[in-house]
């Protein structure tokens, strides 16, 4: 008994199973990573509203603003399998960030009031023996998301990469 297009489907599923099919996936998934961090890098820096080094805190459920740089230029993109990839924000304050908490504040940091507004002083400045010192105490900082937003946004784009990937490979060569 003959069946027809047999070899073809026997060829398509060698194609599926093969190295090329795990070259074509991980390409998109690495591409769909490069997007997402870009995504998360972009909710940061975007419509910040203090001006380099004069941070100002973002509205708590918005991304955090862009003060100098390390959070944005913190995160990254890693393929940590064949198929698999990692997006991460590796700045030591990324967590706290993204999901919010509450901190112990050892305390000891100079400070003076001038119209009414806390204003931190550098330990090493030369007044600073001078000053007035914070007690210890504990700072809740509401969660200012900006990976879970990147990730839900790019997903479906991420999804498309890998579509294509596949029927490329399925249907023996390019789209």
């Amino acid at each position: 008994m003959k069946i027809a297009g047999m070899k073809a489907h026997k060829a398509r599923l060698k194609r599926i199973r093969g190295p090329q099919m795990i070259r074509e996936v991980g390409k998109a998934i690495k591409t769909a990573s490069e997007i997402m961090e870009k995504a998360a890098q972009i909710s940061i820096t975007t419509g910040s509203t203090a001006a380099k080094g004069q941070h100002r805190p973002s509205a708590p459920g918005t991304p955090p603003n862009n003060d100098l740089g390390g959070l944005a230029d913190s995160i990254e993109s890693v393929m940590t399998g064949p198929l698999a990839a990692e997006v991460s924000a590796n700045a030591r304050y990324a967590a706290i960030q993204e999901f919010g908490g509450t901190v112990n504040n050892p305390g000891g940091q100079p400070y003076f009031i001038k119209n009414g507004e806390f204003i931190p002083v550098s330990k090493s400045s030369p007044h600073a023996g001078r000053l007035p010192k914070t007690k210890p105490h504990q700072i809740t900082l509401p969660e200012r998301p900006y990976m879970r937003p990147a990730a839900q946004k790019t997903r479906p784009k991420a999804q498309k990469l890998v579509a294509a990937a596949v029927k490329k490979v399925a249907n023996g060569g390019t789209l």
